[in-house]
């Protein structure tokens, strides 16, 4: 069986399209597996990762029913393999940028919300259908909430079901850009080729920092010395920091230098 997971590898970068188009792209067993095993082959060869959905949905969240299918069978575990798939992407060293091509709900908006940076289309519709069925989004809500939107706005996703456009996402600071959808995919890789001209260390230990404050270090003082200590961290993986001071002695630009 072929994986619902499409790699289109890049120089550098890499893009992920997940093809369930029929299914909105929800996320079934096949999926989830195929997104490992993607990332996993991608770990040393891109710095930046486009993850996109094909037709008019980027992700409708779990497949509910393969889900209900597998409980009456006594299977269990598609939750925690979901969790698996989005804690990978915040510990993978690659940056994740999410292509926001339409539909997206409660496991669509959690990958939105996990990924590092991300593009919506003005068809962007994101949600969270779970207080239909009196649940919690156990994933999603968590997500929405880390993301740094108000409680407020998380409420309004949580506890409404009601849905917002890309426009909102992100005027709300969920996305950084919202583009007309012939735009999405050529912006979304314009920023992968932008950030797989830099480091792969210095990306990497950068993507640990922005979790790491304020998400555990809130005192300036803590936080300024902790930016200190990374930059030591990527000093003592690479020599690409004395590299790049030395070419700008030189008066040679670095990467991303106007």
């Amino acid at each position: 069986m072929s994986s619902p997971i499409e790699i289109t590898p890049h120089d550098g970068w890499a893009e992920l399209r997940i093809d369930r188009e029929d299914k909105r792209n929800a996320m079934n067993r096949a999926s989830r597996d195929g997104l490992m095993r993607a990332f996993e082959d991608l770990r040393s060869k891109a710095r930046a990762i486009v993850l996109t959905g094909t037709g008019a949905s980027f992700c409708a969240g779990m497949d509910l029913k393969e889900r209900e299918e597998d409980r009456k069978a006594g299977i269990e575990g598609a939750g925690d393999e979901w969790i698996a798939v989005n804690m990978a992407i915040r510990a993978h060293p690659a940056i994740f940028i999410a292509a926001v091509n339409g539909l997206a709900l409660g496991g669509g908006a959690t990958l939105i919300n996990v990924c590092d940076l991300a593009v919506a289309s003005t068809k962007a519709s994101i949600g969270c259908p779970e207080m239909g069925f009196s649940t919690y989004p156990g994933m999603a809500g968590p997500a929405i909430q880390l993301s740094g939107v108000t409680r407020k706005q998380a409420a309004w996703l949580v506890l409404t079901t009601n849905r917002i456009d890309g426009a909102t996402a992100e005027r709300w600071g969920m996305v950084n850009e919202c583009v007309e959808p012939d735009r999405l995919l050529p912006r979304a890789r314009e920023l992968a080729r932008q950030v797989a001209q830099f480091d792969a260390v210095a990306l990497a230990e950068s993507k640990k920092a922005l979790d790491r404050i304020p998400g555990f270090i809130t005192d300036w003082q803590e936080a300024m010395d902790h930016g200190q200590m990374v930059n030591l961290m990527i000093r003592s993986k690479t020599s690409a920091q004395a590299e790049g001071n030395a070419r700008f002695a030189a008066g040679i630009k670095n990467p991303g230098q106007g």
